[in-house]
């Protein structure tokens, strides 16, 4: 009998379709150049995931993302525009959390972020489909180099050389003019020993920039 009644829950699950993206705030779709981003279908009544993938595909069309006014019922994705298609199997109208971790290849740079809402048996959600926005940047300290040790001295004569490359979550650049402009951003190294404030300096693109400090 427990057999039986298995065999005809399965019989009536219906095969649902949901797109899901992840793209980087005021900038394009994560796609397969950063490892896409992780995407977990959750049932939230019981915890138990419905679907599981990465995004692939391209970060998307930049003159229809970032020039084009976006009027109402538009897309902004294309075919080529990474995302996940999640295929569930439910029976009844299920509430589900989707949680994404981005980007995939950028371990340091990675943002958790979720949204939850109503999945109907048979009821797909396609096009630009559900698209959770990723927030921040992916940044890289070039120098000084990690568990590089620097004396005291040395930073106080010379001074201590701070790079960092920066660019948006999708991995696009950003540049002095370019469409995602430095000239508009503003960003600061804040260097500590022991807790204790010890000095920060301005970042200046492409410039390399000197932190120095002297004790007195």
């Amino acid at each position: 009998m427990l057999a039986l009644f298995a065999f005809c829950a399965n019989t009536f699950a219906t095969e649902t379709k949901v797109m899901i993206r992840a793209k980087a705030k005021d900038a394009k779709f994560i796609g397969s150049s950063l490892g896409g981003a992780h995407i977990i279908v959750r049932n939230t009544l019981n915890g138990s995931i419905l679907a599981e993938g990465n995004t692939e595909g391209s970060t998307g069309n930049t003159d229809l993302i970032m020039r084009t006014a976006h009027n109402r019922y538009a897309q902004i994705a294309d075919d080529k525009t990474a995302g996940f298609l999640a295929v569930v199997d439910i029976d009844e109208p299920t509430f589900v959390r989707i949680e994404v971790t981005s980007p995939t290849n950028k371990k340091n740079a990675q943002i958790h972020a979720s949204t939850e809402l109503w999945l109907l048996p048979g009821k797909d959600i396609l096009g630009d489909g559900v698209v959770v926005e990723i927030s921040g940047f992916i940044i890289d300290i070039l120098q000084p180099n990690t568990h590089q040790y620097i004396p005291l001295e040395a930073v106080s004569g010379s001074g201590l050389q701070i790079k960092a490359n920066i660019v948006m979550m999708c991995g696009c650049p950003i540049q002095k003019d370019g469409l995602w402009d430095s000239n508009l951003m503003e960003v600061k190294a804040m260097v500590q020993k022991d807790g204790v404030a010890y000095g920060e300096v301005t970042l200046d693109n492409p410039e390399q920039n000197i932190l120095r400090v002297f004790w007195r």
